[in-house]
């Protein structure tokens, strides 16, 4: 996570998450100039490190990831795949959690989360 993001998130963190901001300031400059500042940080960030997946749900910031050729997730597939893992062990409560903000999804993704992680 960025600092960016973290100030956007305005939450204290778990001590596993670590802040870290890219080395190289003008990769996240230039990204800026098609997506927000904290989605510009990530994938600043991520083209320095090794193998890294992003966590991306703005399609903006997935077809710039896509085209720099860089794995990435949306919520909803960090948490199944969390589930697949044994970290958690239902996607119900958490799915219902996030239903009740103002993230935005679509009502079938949220069906078929719920399908493939057999709730």
């Amino acid at each position: 996570m960025t600092p960016i993001i973290l100030k956007e998130f305005g939450k204290n963190l778990p001590d596993w998450i670590s802040v870290l901001p890219p080395e190289n300031f003008h990769y996240q400059q230039i990204l800026e100039m098609d997506l927000d500042e904290g989605e510009a940080s990530a994938i600043a960030l991520s083209l320095e490190m090794k193998n890294p997946i992003l966590r991306l749900d703005e399609l903006k910031g997935r077809k710039v990831a896509e085209k720099l050729n860089l794995r990435y997730s949306g919520t909803f597939g960090l948490i199944l795949r969390a589930k697949q893992i044994g970290s958690i062990s239902s996607v119900k409560p958490i799915l219902e959690k996030i239903k009740s903000t103002n993230f935005r999804f679509d009502e079938k993704l949220f069906e078929k989360v719920l399908e493939q992680a057999g709730k």
